[in-house]
């Protein structure tokens, strides 16, 4: 972690005895053993948030993978949760389902079963967990929402987790239930059902996989729907739980929380949220949103990951201080292993967490996170107070002979020999220590990667890639609909290779998706851009596409996205406009344009000129705002549409 906590941390005094001035802790196992710890988690997805780390080039690809899910290296995560593509904006981005159409499968879709075979290949014990935020619109047949039909929505989800055995050898080991209004108790016993039924009955269900309550009580009082749920996730729960959820003995879970800065705060909050989640809440998981912030820094919630792989065009990438607060515990302690029930807070502000593994080994877990040091985005975190501090602590039961290494913040790996069975630290603000018999815990490295590089100021891509290994053309970021390879075998010119718009209806989804498709790409600091690329329109009369520069929103915000917008449209016009909704018209006229034929659009300059197959059709169209922002290409709706020989240039 950078400068104060850094700092901080690398200072440490050791009292072998000191009583008076102190507060005196036990760690007995005698007393009995807690509930089962589960792991630590990320979150890929919710969504595309691992979008631009597959186009980093190798060794920083595997590089960053390492310092992600390598055991006994980096963060070591014991859980990976991604999103269940569902063709839908779900927060800074839009994944693609392995089902666009009804009589549709397609299982080599997007990222997703890339990084969980990575992830297994560094860690074949790691638990997948997978949760759809959205869902086609097919499956809501024509409504916004996913429940009504729920033999449809149980058999897609099924069918996902079918082929990620079928054509990944990867078995998911928990599937989530998850939506903003309500859980559908129908719904999770028809899904325990189908998956019985399909003999997945090893995969487990997460529910509601956002709040404590109502699922809570529904548990309580509905016994098939106990039966049904293995574990009740919550979101964001501010290390607190409910009663109800406490007297189901179901496990809990932290299914998605942290979604904060990755700075020295960051790395705060996740430290007292790790330790705290169980102290106060007793919940056995915790799983950061996000994984890794692999997307556009100006989306939004920029930077919310353990750690930080923006750059794949310069192979830049930073390890953020949160990857060695979760190595803090992950490295030290496995998946059921059991924590103490003598755990708690410490006198003057902070936590402690102890856990074993039934076997001899003992992982003790410290944190002292001051307020202004370790609050989250959300919930908001109540005031207290935290001071310098000296803790007795004394080991009873199985532990009392132990000799501990002590490690500070990853710093050093200090040998501790209690003294029958006591021992004094001196803890100061903002730090993180780790008691342990483990003796393989280390801070891995690699040199250091490439420096930060803007985006290019000259970018091509003619999508000609035959068998391409994703099926997203590199650095474009989907925010509605989705873009994607294609191999046009009717046309055989020069337009083989294209990128195709393929989500024909709108998604069902908690996102306000635009009544537009987008795709992204460049540097959002952008002003004075030219934009050229090859359309086609697939939808006669009503079909429509545009390019676009210094367009200033993504993710969430994306219907309220401005820029500077030209399209063409299969009725032969074309429009100029200042918002992706096309509301602010700047200029307006006939084009010639139809669909089933190619059409060179071109965009120039700060005062926005255009050109259609090279010839001038409007220029010097006036846009004061937004002064900056990203390229764009996309369609008038949900429409088949392909796109081919893009170039962007910035002055």
């Amino acid at each position: 972690m950078s400068s104060r906590l850094t700092v901080v941390l690398s200072v440490l005094i050791f009292f072998p005895l000191n009583f008076c001035s102190s507060r005196s802790y036990v760690l007995d196992d005698k007393v009995g053993l807690g509930r089962v710890f589960d792991g630590i988690g990320g979150l890929s997805g919710g969504g595309a948030t691992s979008r631009l780390l597959v186009n980093y080039a190798e060794p920083y690809r595997s590089q960053i993978l390492d310092y992600l899910f390598k055991p006994n290296f980096g963060a070591s995560l014991h859980m990976l949760k991604v999103e269940i593509g569902g063709d839908a904006q779900t927060t800074d981005g839009t994944e693609p389902s392995h089902m666009h159409y009804e009589n549709d499968e397609n299982f080599f879709r997007g990222y997703e079963w890339w990084l969980m075979k990575e992830a297994k290949k560094r860690n074949p014990d790691i638990t997948l967990i997978g949760l759809p935020w959205a869902f086609p619109g097919w499956v809501g047949r024509g409504k916004n929402w996913p429940y009504d039909f729920p033999d449809i929505t149980a058999s897609y989800v099924v069918s996902w987790i079918i082929g990620a055995k079928q054509y990944h050898n990867l078995d998911i080991d928990y599937v989530g239930i998850w939506n903003e209004r309500n859980f559908n108790s129908n719904y999770i016993k028809l899904l325990r059902y189908t998956l019985d039924k399909s003999g997945l009955k090893k995969v487990r269900i997460i529910a509601s996989d956002n709040l404590w309550e109502p699922i809570s009580l529904s548990l309580l009082l509905d016994q098939e729907l106990s039966k049904a749920v293995d574990v009740i996730g919550a979101h964001y729960p501010g290390t607190t739980t409910v009663m109800e959820a406490l007297k189901t003995q179901k496990k809990l879970w932290s299914s998605e929380d942290y979604s904060t800065f990755n700075d020295e705060v960051g790395g705060g909050c996740w430290a007292r949220i790790l330790n705290q989640n169980y102290v106060n809440g007793l919940m056995t998981a915790t799983i950061s949103w996000n994984l890794v912030a692999s997307y556009y820094e100006d989306l939004p919630y920029g930077r919310d990951g353990l750690m930080t792989a923006e750059e794949p065009w310069s192979g830049n990438y930073v390890v953020e201080s949160p990857i060695w607060i979760t190595a803090h515990t992950t490295q030290f302690a496995q998946p059921g292993w059991t924590y103490l029930q003598t755990v708690g807070h410490l006198e003057k502000g902070g936590s402690y967490v102890a856990l074993t593994d039934g076997k001899g080994n003992l992982t003790v877990v410290i944190e002292t996170m001051a307020h202004d040091h370790s609050w989250c985005i959300r919930p908001p975190l109540p005031p207290y107070n935290l001071t310098s501090q000296n803790a007795t602590f004394q080991l009873k039961g199985s532990f009392v002979i132990y000799e501990l290494l002590l490690d500070v913040f990853f710093t050093c790996l200090w040998p501790l020999q209690p003294s029958e069975g006591w021992f004094t630290l001196s803890l100061g603000e903002d730090e993180v220590y780790t008691l342990t018999t483990i003796t393989t815990g280390q801070k891995g490295c690699y040199p250091e990667p490439p420096p930060p590089a803007p985006f290019p100021h000259l970018y091509k891509d003619d999508f000609n890639i035959a068998n391409p290994f994703f099926s997203e053309a590199p650095y474009f970021a989907d925010q509605t609909g989705v873009f994607e390879y294609y191999i046009n075998l009717t046309d055989p010119g020069p337009h083989v290779f294209t990128l195709r718009q393929v989500v024909t209806q709108k998604p069902v989804t908690w996102a306000a998706d635009a009544d537009q498709t987008i795709s992204v790409i460049g540097n959002y600091q952008w002003q004075n851009l030219s934009v050229t690329c090859d359309v086609f329109m697939e939808s006669v009369k009503t079909g429509g596409v545009f390019i676009a520069a210094r367009v200033d929103k993504g993710g969430m915000s994306v219907r309220n996205t401005k820029g500077v917008f030209y399209w063409v449209f299969a009725d032969g016009t074309y429009k100029v406009t200042n918002d992706l909704a096309g509301q602010t018209v700047l200029a307006e006229g006939l084009s010639g344009t139809r669909a089933y034929g190619w059409h060179t659009l071109t965009l120039k300059g700060q005062y926005a000129s255009g050109f259609l197959n090279g010839y001038p059709l409007w220029k010097n169209a006036v846009v004061l705002t937004p002064k900056n922002g990203w390229a764009a290409i996309g369609t008038r709706s949900f429409e088949l549409a392909q796109f081919d020989n893009f170039v962007v240039e910035a002055q």
